[in-house]
């Protein structure tokens, strides 16, 4: 009692709307016309966020959300973090090690209402719930304000289609939260010369390649319209299973056997990691015959840099300076 009184007293003027979220387009921000100069009013998974002021004590839940918030340089904004996927990049080390860790996954209520929260940011809808550290109308309630990346919104809410754009419409509303619109600018402008060089390169020209995420005897692959296509895509490769209308999806080895790919791209994450997977693919008495197996033509990056997010520019550099190493 005496913290959700704590988290009271906190209140930033948030609104939600109760009961079943409503379908949105994707990622949208407007300033209401009778807000003050520092309110901010945006939709977000089909939940609307007003809040008087910037946030000042935020929390981050996902490995990418806690990025977002680094890229923008605003980490003295973060009171507390949680839940890598795997090692923080090196760019942004310094400024992780100042903000004090929750939790190795999500932290339990009373962990996150103790960090005194004016807000929180996630990546997945999957932190907001009872299991972990409550649900957004529940947060609400408390005057937590709460952001779900728009590649991540729950069911039943449409999710942003994955397109560079909306990668960018994220940054660009995790920085009016956080009062500092102009800082998205600095790194939307980088972003988007990290693409440029990788679409002007075009180092997977002719090549063929499946996007392993992880599992074993079912391997969960990426599909033609999350962040792997948007990686194989701006680097000019064909992803085997482009045609799959989904981010990622559960497939079967008999048809990444069929299509016999000229490189794997392995997700790098603690819960899973590519040496893991290369094991498996080279030691299985029918997947080391693939050509990419017996080639060794891997390209490994660390799962972060796989999904939308501060990360994918990042990402899509690696895969096409791999690429071009497999080029025939």
């Amino acid at each position: 009692m005496t913290a959700t009184a704590a988290i009271s007293a906190l209140a930033i003027g948030l609104s939600g709307c109760a009961g079943a979220p409503s379908p949105t387009s994707g990622p949208s921000a407007s300033t209401s016309s009778a807000a003050t100069p520092t309110s901010i009013s945006l939709t977000n998974c089909g939940h609307k966020i007003t809040l008087a002021k910037p946030v000042t004590r935020a929390v981050t839940l996902n490995q990418g959300a806690t990025e977002n918030v680094l890229a923008l340089g605003m980490q003295k904004s973060l009171v507390g973090t949680a839940y890598l996927d795997g090692v923080m990049p090196e760019k942004w080390q310094s400024a992780y090690k100042s903000v004090k860790v929750l939790s190795k996954e999500y932290p339990d209520k009373e962990a996150f209402l103790a960090a005194r929260p004016d807000f929180a940011f996630a990546s997945y809808a999957s932190a907001f719930t009872d299991k972990a550290v409550g649900t957004r109308e529940a947060l609400a309630r408390q005057g937590i304000g709460t952001y779900i990346s728009p590649f991540g919104c729950p069911d039943g809410t449409k999710s942003a289609d994955a397109t560079w754009d909306n990668v960018y419409s994220e940054v660009t509303n995790v920085a009016k939260i956080l009062g500092r619109p102009e800082a998205a600018k600095t790194v939307i402008s980088k972003q988007k010369e990290e693409l440029n060089a990788v679409q002007a390169a075009q180092n997977g020209k002719g090549l063929t390649a499946v996007w392993f995420d992880s599992g074993d005897k079912t391997p969960f692959l990426g599909g033609g319209t999350g962040g792997p296509q948007l990686i194989l895509s701006a680097a000019g490769a064909t992803n085997v299973f482009a045609h799959q209308k989904s981010n990622w999806f559960d497939g079967s080895w008999e048809k990444v056997v069929a299509a016999d790919p000229d490189v794997i791209v392995l997700a790098d994450a603690s819960w899973d990691t590519a040496a893991k997977k290369i094991k498996y693919l080279e030691t299985d008495p029918v997947l080391k015959n693939l050509r990419a197996v017996k080639n060794k033509s891997f390209i490994t990056l660390p799962f972060a840099a796989t999904t939308p997010g501060a990360q994918l520019t990042d990402g899509a550099t690696i895969v096409s300076d791999g690429l071009a190493k497999f080029q025939r």
